[in-house]
């Protein structure tokens, strides 16, 4: 595997909220698994292709706790604009620069709410309907996953 593939998989998985990830090729297999969830570091392993038992496995543990997390969370009502990419959230496009979206702003379809940077790419996310912004369901700097909720429009 390449040694920048594996730094991604390394970044990925730091910024996230997930605690382990395993990826099997035709090479090998890697291994990241974070050492403390508080902390930002990971640990990587790198072994020979596994047995399809342990892949099959892997999955699943994965699985639960993301099934299980989902109705915990508060429904929320109005149009939701979900990431469509995991990343890091910012509302702005420097630290010292006024947001793209605050609470009360009316806002057009198209217009620029927010960046997300993905691999060193500042990504702008527009908004897919026109409305006031109601809620911002994320913190600046936050890790963010692929369709979890950032604003909310009415």
């Amino acid at each position: 595997m390449d040694l920048r593939k594996l730094k991604t998989l390394i970044d990925l998985v730091s910024e996230s909220n997930i605690s382990e990830l395993e990826i099997t090729e035709a090479d090998g297999k890697v291994r990241i698994v974070k050492a403390d969830p508080a902390a930002a570091v990971a640990q990587t392993v790198y072994a020979p292709a596994p047995a399809p038992v342990a892949t099959s496995a892997a999955p699943v543990a994965t699985a639960a706790p993301v099934a299980a997390a989902a109705p915990t969370a508060p429904v929320e009502t109005g149009h939701i604009v979900k990431s469509p990419m995991v990343g890091t959230f910012y509302r702005a496009s420097s630290p010292n620069a006024k947001p793209f979206a605050d609470v009360g702003q009316q806002v057009k379809e198209g217009e620029a709410i927010c960046i997300i940077e993905a691999m060193k790419i500042m990504n702008e996310i527009e908004a897919d309907k026109s409305g006031t912004i109601t809620k911002v369901m994320c913190e600046n700097g936050q890790a963010v996953e692929f369709g979890q909720p950032l604003f909310v429009i009415e």
